[in-house]
């Protein structure tokens, strides 16, 4: 009888383990958050979406479009509850109380949220996105809106001294390098790798709480740049949330570039899950030459 038991609570116990793999790796729900931006977000969606639909980690992918600038703004209650990770693709005018206060529910609840690009320009006065997506820019931003953040001799940096929130230089090609390799999102991915010309974000600032950087990129003086290693790739634990933040992708022929296609989906699976099963691609780019997928 005993046997029997033992037999009965092992097979149990394999059936357990099987579901929860099994729940573990269905597939994640996406909705990405767009209608007002100071880039082409019609252009850019689209994109985005397509490569979350046709990677098999991925289940649904919805669009939720805000209204245009200056319409009302009250009806816009995308649920964020129905999703995995929420990506944002917006910057715009203010989203009413009650859908400010889902979206916080949801991402400190254990939601995911991924910011994209120009995303880190948004809500600057809404103090729990600001802790969200730890630096931003623009929009004001100053050394009243935190320290500026950026990479050097080996540790992030927090500088308080005062100045502007956001700038970059003309599209130029850069080195992304990684700083934390270990970290699932980085994990088995080159060292250092060529991004083709984009926008390279510099001077963010904000509250900067519980964020690692996990990449930079040198804004070379030569190219109006700040002289510094910028963050360009980091995680940002809210709640029980998690946050992918990544500044690479001004427009199309940037978010079709390897790296960035990697990059941004591995950030999916992460903020959605904890952990990234998705595969470095074999045509990966190295430090040299950026590879982009039409």
């Amino acid at each position: 009888m005993l046997k029997q038991r033992c037999l009965t609570f092992a097979v149990l116990g394999l059936l357990f383990a099987t579901a929860s793999f099994a729940l573990a790796t269905d597939p994640v729900d996406v909705l990405i958050v767009d209608g007002q931006n100071n880039h082409k977000w019609a252009d850019t969606s689209p994109v985005l979406q397509e490569m979350l639909e046709e990677c098999d980690r991925f289940g649904t992918v919805d669009v939720a479009t805000s209204p245009a600038k200056g319409e009302d703004m009250s009806g816009f209650r995308p649920t964020f509850a129905d999703y995995g990770v929420v990506v944002m693709n917006y910057t715009g005018d203010s989203w009413p109380e009650a859908t400010k206060a889902d979206f916080e529910a949801f991402i400190s609840g254990g939601g995911g949220l991924v910011v994209y690009h120009a995303a880190d320009n948004a809500f600057p006065q809404w103090e729990a996105y600001n802790e969200m997506i730890a630096i931003g820019g623009w929009g004001g931003r100053n050394e009243n809106s935190g320290p500026y953040l950026y990479w050097k001799d080996g540790e992030t940096v927090r500088d308080m001294s005062p100045g502007r929130g956001g700038s970059h230089g003309p599209q130029n090609p850069y080195q992304v390098v990684t700083r934390e390799p270990e970290h699932p999102i980085m994990k088995g991915l080159p060292p250092v790798t060529m991004h083709p010309a984009d926008e390279l974000y510099s001077q963010l600032r904000g509250p900067a709480k519980n964020v690692t950087i996990l990449a930079t990129a040198f804004a070379d003086p030569a190219k109006s740049g700040s002289g510094r290693d910028e963050p360009v790739l980091m995680v940002i634990d809210y709640g029980e949330g998690r946050v992918f933040h990544t500044v690479l992708g001004h427009h199309v022929i940037q978010i079709q570039a390897v790296n960035f296609r990697a990059t941004f989906l591995r950030g999916c699976e992460w903020a959605a899950t904890g952990e990234v099963t998705l595969p470095c691609p074999e045509d990966y780019p190295g430090p040299d030459e950026p590879v982009i997928r039409e």
